[in-house]
């Protein structure tokens, strides 16, 4: 919506310690820059074990920048039409089809790809999950402070309470199966392409617009980046949305910079300004 990258690396790659949690296995944190060059340094300094946060990966880290031009050849991309198209409005699908149009006719490798698990279905469990971590997470500072906690939070946690444990675990069952279906999904492709969101920008600040196209990824904890693509017909920016399999940020982040030079878009301020 702001014209910026925005990397939302593998879940456990950052640590998550000192951040007030909303959900234990969806929680993770991410950077805006100005370039994939840039989201590439700050993944530098943020990524690696921390011993004070358990779901932090010990995964040795790789100099992420080295990743930044090294794409010898055009990446492979799979795009993911399945769910994304039905939801985007028609601005959105004219705008990521001629995107897909435009890497396609640089050189990459462009081919449909499709999951058969329900995306529906999907976040259907992504927000039962979500609502009963929360509860877990806030219960007493809820029960002790309920006003204090936004309408939207506050909506989540006491339907999180209200949940049984059986339906918490076929959420998670769900979830599995979903996250095995992507990566065999993503499997001979460098990324996947989605729209990063279901319309342009709103014109106005009482919503921070709808995540549902983010969710899938964050449910299963593969690494993103959205890079601004484009403006709409009302002059407010759009996003193209690349997901990889876990941990190949070296691998999202290079064709990211492929697909930036590509598309040349820039929407930055004047330095000073």
């Amino acid at each position: 919506y702001n014209g910026v990258v925005g990397l939302k690396p593998t879940f456990g790659r950052i640590s998550k310690y000192g951040v007030i949690p909303l959900a234990w296995s969806f929680d993770t944190i991410g950077s805006f820059t100005r370039t994939v060059e840039d989201a590439a340094l700050v993944l530098n300094v943020l990524a690696g074990y921390d011993e004070n946060d358990l779901s932090s990966s010990n995964r040795p880290v790789p100099d992420y920048s080295s990743a930044i031009g090294s794409q010898q050849s055009p990446p492979r991309i799979g795009v993911l039409r399945q769910f994304y198209e039905d939801n985007s409005d028609d601005e959105i699908r004219k705008h990521t089809q001629e995107v897909v149009e435009r890497f396609s006719k640089a050189g990459a490798f462009v081919e449909d790809v499709t999951v058969p698990t329900s995306f529906d279905t999907l976040l259907a469990a992504h927000g039962v999950i979500m609502s009963v971590e929360a509860a877990a997470i806030h219960q007493a500072d809820f029960s002790a402070r309920p006003d204090d906690y936004s309408p939207r939070i506050r909506s989540s946690i006491e339907v999180g309470m209200l949940v049984p444990a059986v339906t918490y675990m076929q959420a998670q069952r769900i979830r599995r199966r979903f996250r095995k279906d992507m990566e065999e999904a993503i499997r001979g492709f460098d990324v996947l392409l989605t729209p990063s969101t279901t319309s342009p920008a709103p014109r106005d600040l009482n919503t921070t617009g709808n995540p549902m196209f983010q969710s899938p990824w964050t449910t299963c904890g593969f690494p993103t980046i959205t890079l601004p693509s484009g403006l709409s017909e009302s002059g407010l920016p759009m996003g193209t949305q690349l997901a990889s399999a876990p941990f190949e940020e070296i691998a999202l982040l290079s064709a990211a910079h492929w697909c930036e030079q590509v598309l040349g878009f820039k929407l930055a301020p004047p330095v000073g300004a």
